[in-house]
């Protein structure tokens, strides 16, 4: 909805983006590095101000970090550069035809163009006992400090999933000195992101830190009379528990957007410039669907990299500079005294190559289809996570001879891009 002006000339009503989290908060930094001059929205349902998700798994349950040093940016950010940031309010429906949207205040708010950082939410553990006291998930700052609270209290600690958030607890709770047993139902740990061997590296790397894990294993009730005291796993097994964490996975948070008519499939469909079915309106992040530059399969990734780049992408497009989605994925996980780093897309790898040495506790993967690599998950190797980035950003590969071969001089190979290509991919 455009409004006009005493003059009867269109007045802009600007850009409103749904979802204060990483995505949202770059749409609109990159908005006015752009120059952008038009009004911006920031709508998040929590009370904080935009901050950093990755560290609640880790430096801050641990302490190592405070809730302030964890925001994006201070209230005089957004003062400067007259960024509306609306917190603790949701949008509870997108009217298309008005170019609207409504708030739970009960205000609309009118937009030239919408964008859709909505995220994901947590998958729920769909067993019996699962809404009793002390079974936690952690998406939010809220979350996180209701886990810390719960800590201190807790000696028998139960994780539910062995994925990247599962084991990054779990590495936690362990550093902490509590009993961690973790329930995988897959058989190996991180199966679905990552390779055998960094799975099983992952898996004794735990078992070393004194955390059971327990795969091929479903956890089929919790037990507890108003507060949880123990599992029950397949195979009759009972397991103490005072505190149960699950990362079981996220779904997108695009309800808004198949409530509004727009195609929804396992996240809101956009295309390579990130729009949507509909012209005046964007997708991004873990709640956005999209097609991979290098295959054209539809693809919806969760990680920070890929929504603070679409959030760039779509800023660009709005400000007249548009450019279709190309920016090459990668992923990080610290667990402990272990980064592990990823780069590229691996599904559909036939052949794996490691670099280095496990036993060292630094090696890297390179993860291959026939001779043309797909990507490198590195522990501890941050040269070669860097030199992944821009050798596939270049759209260049190695064959596997090379990645395995350890005199085989990984920034000469970067020196032969041509110059412009490795720039762009820095």
């Amino acid at each position: 909805m455009t409004s006009n002006n005493a003059n009867g000339q269109p007045m802009s009503v600007g850009v409103v983006i749904i979802g204060a989290g990483q995505g949202g908060y770059q749409v609109a930094a990159s908005l006015r590095e752009a120059g952008y001059g038009e009004r911006i929205t920031i709508v998040g349902d929590e009370t904080e101000h935009p901050y950093q998700r990755p560290p609640l798994s880790k430096a801050y349950l641990l302490g190592d970090t405070t809730a302030e040093r964890l925001l994006l940016r201070p209230q005089s950010y957004y003062e400067k550069h007259t960024i509306d940031l609306v917190t603790n309010t949701r949008v509870t429906h997108i009217d298309r035809a008005a170019s609207r949207v409504a708030l739970s205040s009960g205000a609309p708010l009118a937009y030239d163009h919408l964008v859709i950082a909505t995220g994901a939410r947590n998958r729920l553990l769909p067993v019996t006992g699962a809404t009793l006291d002390g079974v936690m998930y952690l998406r939010t700052l809220a979350d996180a400090d209701a886990i810390k609270q719960h800590f201190a209290a807790a000696t028998n600690i139960v994780v539910a999933g062995a994925g990247f958030i599962g084991l990054e607890l779990a590495a936690v709770a362990s550093k902490l000195g509590k009993q961690v047993v973790v329930i995988e139902p897959l058989p190996r740990v991180m199966s679905r992101a990552v390779s055998d061997a960094i799975s099983q590296f992952f898996a004794g790397a735990h078992a070393q830190f004194g955390v059971k894990l327990m795969v091929d294993t479903r956890l089929e009730r919790i037990n507890g009379s108003g507060r949880v005291m123990s599992v029950s796993l397949s195979g009759a097994v009972e397991v103490p528990a005072d505190l149960v964490l699950v990362g079981i996975g996220i779904l997108p948070a695009d309800d808004l957007a198949q409530a509004a008519g727009l195609p929804v499939a396992n996240g809101i469909v956009v295309d390579a410039q990130l729009l949507t079915a509909d012209p005046k309106i964007s997708a991004i992040g873990d709640c956005a669907a999209f097609p991979d530059s290098v295959t054209g399969a539809m693809v919806r990734l969760e990680s920070v990299q890929n929504a603070v780049d679409q959030g760039r992408c779509v800023a660009k497009r709005i400000a007249g500079h548009p450019a279709p989605y190309e920016a090459v994925p990668w992923f990080w996980s610290d667990q402990r005294d272990l980064k592990l780093q990823m780069v590229g897309l691996t599904a559909g790898c036939d052949r794996t190559v490691v670099r280095g040495n496990p036993a060292e506790r630094a090696f890297s993967v390179f993860c291959f289809r026939g001779d043309t690599l797909l990507g490198i998950e590195s522990v501890n190797r941050g040269a070669e996570h860097m030199f992944g980035r821009r050798l596939l950003a270049a759209g260049e590969s190695v064959t596997p001879d090379e990645a395995g071969d350890l005199s085989f001089d990984l920034k000469a190979r970067l020196a032969r891009l041509a110059p412009a290509r490795v720039a762009s991919a820095g």
